[in-house]
Parts: C-alpha cells; structure tokens; sequence
C-alpha cells in the first residue's frame, strides 16, 4: 500500500470524528485549548486503537461484527444528535457566576460524553483495520497516521465548533444535533447500499 493512499485513507476515516468534534465545539460555552487537545486523545486514540484491534482480531471477529456494527454506530449518533437538538429546545437557565460556563464546558468532555463518540466514529477504523491485514500491511504506520491526523482534525474540529456557535448559537447547536443524525443514518445507509 502506497503512503499516499494510507495518507487518503486517514483523512478518509477521520472525517466522521472532525463533523462530531465541531458539532462539540458548538455546544461549548467558552473555548480553551484543552479541549481541543481532550477531544483530539479521546477520538484521536480510538481511531489509532481500532484499526490496529481490526488488524489483530482479523476476518473471524470481523465477520461477527460486520452484521450490526453498523446499527451500533448509528444508534448511538442518532441518540447523542437527538439528545443534542432537544438540548438546543430547552430553556437556558441563567448562569450563576463565572464557573457555570466552565461546568457546562467540563461536562461536554467528561468520558461519559466523549467515550460513546469515540466508539462510534471509530468503528469503521476497525473495519480498515481487518481490510489491511487482509493487504497484509503491515499496520504500526496506518494506526499511528489516522490517529495523529483524527488528533489534529478533531482538536481543530472542537475550536472551528466554538467559533462557529458564537456567531449562530442555538442555530449552530441545532445544526450539530441534526448533522449526528445524519452520519447515524449514513453509516447505516454506507453498509446498506455500500
């Protein structure tokens, strides 16, 4: 496998976890660095863990999941992104003080948030995972540049999401919420038609 086409195909898969990290960037009241650099560990280590336990795991493990990965992923987008726009519905409490902001910002990228994400925009990581050991690649390079470059995009993603909410705010959550569903339905819509 040439570099370039491992290069496309990182780009390729970390597209998924950017759309979600920027629809996190909209809900955050403030932006600071760290969460940039959370949001890019959390999908950033799964997409560099989940090819290379594709790899290792391989066709058999493979075969089991390929008949509802795809239902996991999409169940879960579509929660979150339906969890996201009924959010953007509610009532705004008003703030207390200077903290409630950055509470509101902790809770977006505490594990609970960020782990189910992860999970599911990594998923089709795993699938490339089965499919270079099937090239018989050898995976150490392609785990560690779609990690690296999941880490960059989703980092950007999260500070592109803020800018973008603080111009549009609701308008800008709500679009976040109706974009999860979205990549929901099209990796369901990926394995169906695919």
């Amino acid at each position: 496998m040439a570099i370039w086409e491992i290069v496309v195909l990182a780009a390729a898969v970390s597209m998924d976890a950017f759309a979600v990290a920027v629809c996190k960037g909209v809900a955050l009241p403030r932006y600071r660095l760290r969460q940039s650099v959370t949001a890019g560990l959390w999908f950033g280590g799964f997409q560099a863990l989940m090819p290379t336990l594709g790899f290792f795991l391989g066709a058999l493990f493979g075969l089991l999941l390929d008949s509802f990965d795809h239902w996991i992923a999409m169940l879960i987008l579509v929660a979150i992104g339906y969890n996201t726009l009924r959010g953007s519905f509610a009532e705004e409490e008003p703030e207390e003080g200077e903290d409630a902001g950055e509470d509101t910002a902790e809770d977006e990228m505490r594990p609970a948030a960020m782990f189910p994400l992860a999970v599911a925009t990594s998923i089709d990581a795993f699938a490339v995972g089965i499919t270079l050991a099937f090239r018989r690649v050898d995976i150490v390079f392609p785990a560690a540049l779609i990690g690296t470059t999941t880490f960059a995009m989703a980092g950007a993603g999260v500070w592109i999401g803020r800018r973008f909410g603080e111009r549009f705010g609701k308008t800008a959550e709500r679009a976040g919420g109706i974009i999860l569903i979205l990549l929901g339905v099209k990796v369901l819509a990926d394995h169906i038609w695919g």
